[in-house]
């Protein structure tokens, strides 16, 4: 058995269902070119994120996250995103690491970490349009 096929058992064991099926959409997932403002973040854990945002008007009209990390992480830095899109700046501010882990409820505890670092990359990536607007 490869190291691929090793790694995808390894996460079904660990990873719900639901958990593995946000990580695998890809909607919002990569980088952009010309965002209104931009921010990277590496976790204690060595996971690395970005999140681009481009903001009209004080609202968050596209969004892209990367992320290094493994399934927790991406399904983080996904669920993040789609809860961030169309909203007014000040609206996403609002997200926490909790509020993330009320829709991740069966994200085992050792990678409720992962909920911390897609909330401080999207919080500093806003922090980053306040200084540059």
């Amino acid at each position: 058995m490869d190291s691929l096929e090793n790694n995808m058992n390894n996460e079904s064991n660990i990873f719900s269902k639901y958990i593995i099926k946000i990580s695998k959409d890809k909607t919002y997932y990569g980088r952009l070119n010309d965002p209104t403002c931009a921010a990277y973040v590496k976790g204690a854990c060595g996971d690395e994120m970005e999140y681009y945002l481009v903001i009209e008007d004080e609202k968050i009209v596209d969004v892209r996250f990367w992320t290094t990390g493994c399934v927790s992480s991406q399904a983080c830095g996904i669920l993040l995103a789609k809860k961030i899109i169309n909203k007014d700046i000040y609206e996403a501010l609002d997200i926490s690491p909790a509020f993330l882990l009320k829709d991740l409820k069966d994200l085992p505890k050792e990678y409720h970490h992962c909920s911390i670092l897609a909330c401080l990359t999207l919080y500093k990536a806003i922090g980053e349009y306040f200084i540059t607007e």
